[in-house]
This record gives structure tokens, C-alpha cells and sequence, in this order.
């Protein structure tokens, strides 16, 4: 079963944030104190909602009591970010997940009870980083603070070499998961096939490891 998801704020991170979860089969509840944008997605919303998100009154009759997920949209909108946080958290929502454009503003919202705090350009800003600092990595995926998923090609030195003869998981303190063939299908590893040229790897390794693999 879905769960219920409001999206308050409907600025490039609201809108891809609500275009995706719709594509998903989610059920959304949208509010942005634009009245274009708001009959934009009310056909893809199940409820889309003109509001000022800085005024209680207008927050509280969003309904959001009754979601599962609220996400505050509003990175560079501290007031209303505040008011739907702390609104959220009064309407006992179990995950309030706000957007916060500096680590002040972080610290604020987790203060008046966000439960996860996002900052999509310093993430990406460092996703970026990763990946152009080394040459074998593709993607980069943080899961916390203390944990990664790296989609990187295998080093040329592995290259000929299987996981049984590599010990990677000694030498560099990571999982390889999963595999991408030749043939760009995914699988899960056999440890004493050699990899080769056009080959992928998705390993899982601690952050603080993530520089022996460069």
C-alpha cells in the first residue's frame, strides 16, 4: 500500500520531488502559494492546494494531520518552513522531511522537529565531486553518513581477475553487490568469474574507505 505524501512548496526541488512520486502511483497532496502552479498539478495531485505555507491558519487546514509523509519544500523560505515543521510535528505526521539551503537553517528545522533534513545542491555538490575525482566512479549514492553505494568500473589492474583472487573485501574493506555484464544485464556476483572490459560494480563500502578505492 502507498503511503500518503504532502509536498508543501512547489519550487524545482517540489515539482521534481511531485512529478516523480506521481509517476510511482503515489497519492500527493500539493500546496505552493502560487495559483498557476497549483492548477498545473491539480491533475496529477489527488488534492492541490492554494496556500501562504508562512500562515498557520492556511497550514493547518491543509489536512496534513493525516498524511503518512510531509516533505517542506521551502529551502530558502525559513518562516514557512518553520510553521509547517513544527505544524506537522503538532499534527503527530510520523516523517516530516524539510529542505534546508545552509546548515543554519538545517540546525532551526531539526530543532523545531524535523525528523530528516535534505539539501539537494550540497548533496549533488558532493556526488559530483566523488565521481569526478576518480576514474572508475560512476555514480555515487551516500545512505548516511557513515555508509556508501559507488557504481565504478573495475581498476584495469583487476581487470582478468576474480573476486576470489582479488580479496577486495580485505584490501579495501567493501562488498561488491551486484555486477553489470557486458550485456548491461545486472546480476549477482560469482566470485570466481574474472571481469572484464565494459564491466560495472556496485560495491558498498563505509565512507571513510572511500578514498583506498580511488
Amino acid at each position: 500500500m502507498n503511503k500518503s505524501i504532502a509536498v508543501l512548496g512547489l519550487g524545482k526541488y517540489g515539482k521534481s520531488l511531485a512529478d516523480t512520486l506521481y509517476d510511482m502511483g503515489v497519492d500527493i497532496l500539493v500546496a505552493d502559494n502560487s495559483r498557476d502552479t497549483i492548477q498545473e498539478y491539480s491533475k496529477k495531485a489527488a488534492v492541490a492546494v492554494v496556500a501562504d505555507l508562512a500562515n498557520e491558519e492556511e497550514v493547518k487546514e491543509l489536512g496534513i494531520g493525516n498524511m503518512d509523509i510531509v516533505v517542506v519544500a521551502m529551502g530558502c523560505d525559513l518562516e514557512a518552513s518553520i510553521m509547517c515543521v513544527m505544524i506537522a510535528k503538532e499534527y503527530g505526521v510520523p516523517m516530516v522531511v524539510a529542505k534546508a539551503s545552509t546548515d543554519r537553517m538545517a540546525a532551526i528545522l531539526t530543532r523545531v522537529g524535523a525528523d530528516r533534513i535534505i539539501n539537494p545542491e550540497k548533496e549533488m555538490g558532493m556526488r559530483s565531486a566523488r565521481i569526478l575525482n576518480s576514474s572508475s566512479f560512476l555514480e555515487f549514492f551516500s545512505v548516511d553518513e557513515n555508509f556508501c553505494l559507488i557504481k565504478m568500473k573495475p581498476k584495469q589492474k583487476w581487470i582478468g581477475k576474480s573476486l576470489l583472487d582479488l580479496d577486495l573485501r580485505r584490501k579495501y574493506n567493501m562488498n561488491v553487490v551486484a555486477v553489470e555484464g557486458t550485456d548491461g544485464a545486472w546480476g549477482f556476483v560469482d566470485p570466481a568469474l574474472p571481469f572484464e572490459e565494459g564491466m560495472n560494480m556496485l560495491v558498498a563500502v563505509e565512507q571513510k574507505d572511500v578514498k583506498r578505492l580511488k
